[in-house]
């Protein structure tokens, strides 16, 4: 089963010699494929590999409550932001580069420990542009286009 999410965010990447190392934002698209064995014949979730309702509130909770319309910096630029400002209310640091691919691997790490035990996430994608986007499969491979 699959389902798409979208979400609003900036960042910018420390260090990086082109344009991206300014504060910039992009319209993300995310795209989860979540695999397990069909509901059971006669259960409530007959014919189903989970709920769409339940995957939306995995990944809202998990995801879009931490990303959407945040600022996500590298953790080493925190010094810099003044975070008694209210522009900087919603500023997320991470301990890594935060590109297209890293995220999703963060994204992909945060809904597994949420999924149900007899489910697994079989692949997810994330759109950073319209043209460009980062795929994650479970042998843990993030690759990008």
């Amino acid at each position: 089963m699959n389902k798409r999410f979208t979400f609003e965010m900036a960042h910018a990447l420390r260090g990086y010699p082109g344009p991206c190392r300014h504060i910039h934002g992009h319209s993300y698209v995310l795209e989860v494929s979540v695999a397990g064995r069909l509901g059971a014949a006669g259960a409530a979730d007959e014919g189903m590999v989970m709920d769409f309702g339940v995957l939306k509130t995995i990944v809202h909770q998990s995801v879009l409550t931490h990303y959407d319309h945040a600022l996500v910096l590298h953790l080493e630029e925190r010094p810099a932001i003044p975070m008694d400002h209210p522009l900087f209310a919603r500023t997320v640091f991470v301990p890594w580069q935060p590109t297209c691919e890293n995220l999703l691997r963060d994204i992909v790490e945060r809904v597994s420990q949420r999924l149900p035990t007899d489910l697994r996430l079989a692949h997810a994608r994330l759109y950073e542009t319209a043209t460009n986007w980062a795929d994650w499969m479970p042998a843990g491979s993030t690759s990008a286009r």
